[in-house]
């Protein structure tokens, strides 16, 4: 694509290039069922449009909108981002893949630094609170880790528990 860009518009000022492809890069990606024809007449008809109602963003095509060295050039980029954008959907499974492994490896390393350090104070007195709240026995938190888990359990025994019980409540209702 880089290569193309070099080859393209060379009469054109560097921000006259610049929004030119980025406004036809952005054709090419909310369009991808239409042709590389189909958005080249798209954009010709389009631009000849606000051409007449004088108010194009791009007032330089004007004159060298029907030329065929702008057609082919324009043609030649519009066939390198829909190139582009095409790879770019083959490898979406791949890197959704990577992403989805690197979050599992930084989760992975968020525990093994947890299992490294001593417990905070907000965790241990949430602990002791539980362990009062539903008559447990504390037991002796070694680590982050340690008490997260611990604390989980807890909420996830207890709060199945009162699942049942409100479940059992309604099914006497309905009764």
């Amino acid at each position: 694509m880089y290569e193309i860009k070099k080859q393209i518009y060379l009469n054109f000022t560097k921000n006259q290039k610049a929004s030119l492809l980025t406004y036809l890069r952005a054709m090419v990606k909310n369009s991808p069922t239409l042709s590389s024809e189909d958005i080249w007449e798209k954009f010709v008809y389009d631009e000849k449009y606000y051409l007449e109602m004088d108010c194009s963003r791009f007032e330089f095509l004007k004159d060298i909108i029907d030329d065929d060295s702008f057609k082919s050039d324009t043609m030649k980029y519009i066939k390198e981002c829909k190139k582009y954008y095409e790879y770019k959907e083959k490898q979406r499974p791949i890197i959704e893949a990577n992403k989805a492994y690197e979050k599992q490896k930084r989760k992975f390393l968020k525990e093994v630094k947890m299992s490294k350090e001593p417990p905070t104070k907000k965790q241990l007195y949430y602990y002791d609170r539980l362990c009062k709240k539903y008559g447990l026995e504390r037991r002796e938190l070694e680590s982050k880790l340690d008490a997260r888990n611990e604390i989980d359990k807890i909420i996830n025994e207890h709060n199945e528990y009162y699942m049942n019980i409100s479940k059992e409540a309604e099914e006497n209702i309905e009764e």
